[in-house]
């Protein structure tokens, strides 16, 4: 056997091991997930590389490196695309060419991201909403926010409330030839977390007589408090959004000050004067018993009470919707919950439909039992299209 061959060999060994991570038997198309994962194993390992050599901010690297997705604001025969600023943010309207015979849907979409990365302009949300016009006969304003790292909470979530509270003008809504009582916001990963947060500020803003009918959250993020629930436990590796990196996002979105990312991973943030809020993220009682699955809850372990005067953002209901009483979440509009199985994030969504329905609140819950974080955001997955065609499902019958 040659020098070359071995070397070859070597190398097919490296890269398979590097590729390679067990998935559930039940994954769809397991190896375009593994490549998937592979793409961004490097890119996240290129960012650490370039932060350990003092080049540049991890989180800057890596929205650099997904800078490139974006594509440009481009009509085709079915939908106009334009962009424009609602209230100071930037937005991206996607209105449907084919006459309209009575007023149309309109549909707040938030872009994912962890608040640190995407934008309207990433080719997958783009996409996205382009079919969302064109399916749905519907006006999509697609928003961009300002991210973290250089913006902290509450700046992103101002900025998408802003832009919405814009939206809901009369005036704006007669423009774009929107029916007023058909109005609803939707959001994925974070964008599902500004969704929900939007969503319950509106409810008491005297300011806004437009409410919404509708809000769908696609695998949200919805709290802070508890980085160790069950979906935490069970996907802690799990490709795509491993608890690690989304431990980070969480992080950057308040501060990058990195003692308040260990104490995040290390699930001791959260100070003894705040105890009363863990009844609600309590998973024990919470959650469904398919969800528990023999885990054991864990009695909290109390942090530094200077992280939290600090950077108090991460007690915000408005950062953490799930923190919301029942008071607050009496009167939210027609809900609509995508979680996944194989997501950190899935027993945010599972416990939010349950706090949902108890305050009265009705609520479709579609749980993927093969789906994994970011499943609508990659197209070319069978996973994805069914995802996108119950939700697409959802908001024809209800919105």
């Amino acid at each position: 056997m040659g020098v070359k061959t071995v070397l070859l060999l070597i190398v097919g060994v490296l890269g398979a091991y590097y590729v390679y991570t067990p998935l559930p038997d039940n994954i769809e198309e397991p190896w375009r997930l593994l490549c998937v994962n592979a793409q961004m194993k490097t890119l996240t390992n290129l960012a650490l590389f370039a932060e350990y050599l003092g080049i540049n901010d991890f989180m800057n690297t890596v929205k650099f490196l997904t800078s490139f997705q974006e594509v440009p604001p481009t009509s085709d025969e079915n939908v106009t695309v334009t962009e424009t600023t609602f209230n100071n943010i930037p937005v991206r309207v996607y209105v449907p060419k084919r006459k309209a015979k009575t007023l149309r849907r309109g549909l707040f979409f938030i872009h994912g991201g962890g608040w640190c990365l995407g934008s309207a302009a990433w080719f997958s949300y783009d996409l996205l909403s382009r079919r969302t016009a064109d399916q749905l006969d519907t006006v999509v304003v697609s928003t961009n926010y300002r991210l973290a790292p250089e913006y902290h909470f509450p700046i992103q979530f101002e900025d998408v409330y802003d832009a919405l509270k814009w939206f809901l003008r009369q005036d704006v809504l007669e423009k774009y030839g929107v029916d007023p009582e058909r109005v609803g916001v939707s959001g994925d990963s974070a964008g599902g977390n500004l969704a929900a947060a939007v969503a319950q500020e509106l409810i008491k803003d005297p300011d806004v007589k437009i409410k919404l009918k509708t809000q769908s959250l696609i695998y949200p993020a919805l709290q802070t408090l508890d980085m160790d629930l069950p979906s935490y436990r069970e996907n802690a590796q799990f490709p795509i959004l491993p608890k690690s990196f989304m431990v980070r996002l969480w992080s950057e979105y308040f501060t990058t000050d990195g003692s308040f990312e260990k104490a995040m991973l290390l699930n001791q943030h959260v100070p003894v004067e705040s105890s009363h809020l863990f009844k609600f993220t309590n998973w024990s009682s919470l959650l469904p018993d398919k969800f528990k699955k023999g885990h054991v809850y864990n009695t909290p372990t109390y942090g530094s009470s200077e992280l939290a005067k600090k950077y108090p953002g991460f007690l915000d209901v408005r950062a953490a919707p799930l923190l919301a009483d029942d008071a607050q979440l009496r009167g939210l509009p027609l809900t609509y919950i995508v979680t996944c199985q194989y997501d950190v994030l899935r027993d945010d969504g599972v416990m939010y439909v349950t706090r949902l329905r108890n305050a009265g609140v009705q609520v479709t819950h579609n749980h993927i039992e093969d789906g994994f974080h970011g499943a609508l955001s990659y197209n070319g997955f069978k996973t994805g299209y069914r995802v996108e065609k119950q939700y697409f499902s959802w908001l024809r019958e209800n919105l």
